[in-house]
């Protein structure tokens, strides 16, 4: 199966946290994304993104490549803005731009500027996991060190490595209707009805690769309640517990300064 540019490891061969056991990273990414769920200001997750991005060369990772990688969360970026900028229900603070039904204040802009950080420091870490480790390591992970179901760990790296498909089958709808004289133009109802029925079409032809994807695992003992045996050996190390620790340790630190420079808002209360 062709393996995906978006679903393959980016890590330069020999980089030291890239080595890391994949289970390891990954709770290491939980730790710190969960940790910055704690406060909407915008400092904390400004620090956790400046430690990301510091760390970003122990992962092998070049910083260009991990902007191609990571495209849709400042597309999600700029969404979050433009939603805030319309809808706000509370617009505190100096006014600066008026326009109309548009009312832009220095309060809507911090709030989007700390949900935009927030959403960055908190998904930074899982793109950089799982763009330095490769998914069949982290299906054998799971099954040796987390002691989870092989039918599930095996079953969700079906999934990812049939996910480059849907972007095949999407372009392959879109020439076959087109092919058909089916065309949106430059009608917005028009694209917005065509993108809904291709979607539509899509998520169709998922869910039956789906089955016939789980069909075939039975068939192939994936169900049997025997235990099994793994080709690669993913070992727990020392160093990968550091990794949490530490990984725990600068969240702690991001949320402190952000308690000391008087900043820090909780979630709740």
């Amino acid at each position: 199966m062709t393996e995906s540019p978006l679903a393959a490891p980016i890590a330069e061969a020999g980089a030291p946290l890239a080595r890391r056991n994949p289970v390891a990273k990954l709770g290491a990414a939980l730790v710190f994304s969960l940790a910055l769920l704690a406060t909407v200001d915008p400092v904390a997750p400004a620090i956790a993104i400046a430690i990301e991005l510091a760390v970003l060369p122990l992962f092998g990772v070049r910083y260009r490549v991990l902007a191609r990688r990571a495209w849709p969360l400042l597309v999600g970026a700029v969404g979050i803005v433009v939603t805030l900028v319309l809808f706000a229900a509370e617009r505190d603070g100096a006014v600066l731009v008026d326009a109309g039904p548009v009312v832009v204040t220095t309060g809507v802009l911090m709030t989007a500027l700390g949900l935009v950080l927030r959403m960055l420091a908190v998904a930074l870490p899982g793109v950089i996991v799982f763009a330095t480790t490769d998914p069949t390591d982290l299906a054998d992970a799971l099954i040796q060190n987390v002691k989870t179901s092989p039918r599930f760990a095996i079953g969700a790296l079906a999934a990812f490595r049939l996910l480059p498909l849907l972007g095949m089958e999407w372009q392959m709808l879109t020439l076959a209707r087109r092919a058909r004289g089916v065309d949106a133009g430059r009608n917005p109802l028009a694209k917005l009805r065509l993108f809904a029925s291709t979607a539509f079409a899509l998520l169709v032809g998922a869910i039956r690769r789906g089955t016939r994807l789980a069909t075939a695992m039975d068939a192939r003992g994936f169900d049997a309640g025997t235990p099994r045996t793994v080709a690669r050996r993913q070992r727990f190390t020392a160093a990968d517990a550091a990794l949490i620790i530490v990984a725990g340790a600068l969240a702690g630190l991001a949320l402190t300064v952000s308690v000391l420079l008087g900043t820090f808002r909780p979630l709740i209360g």
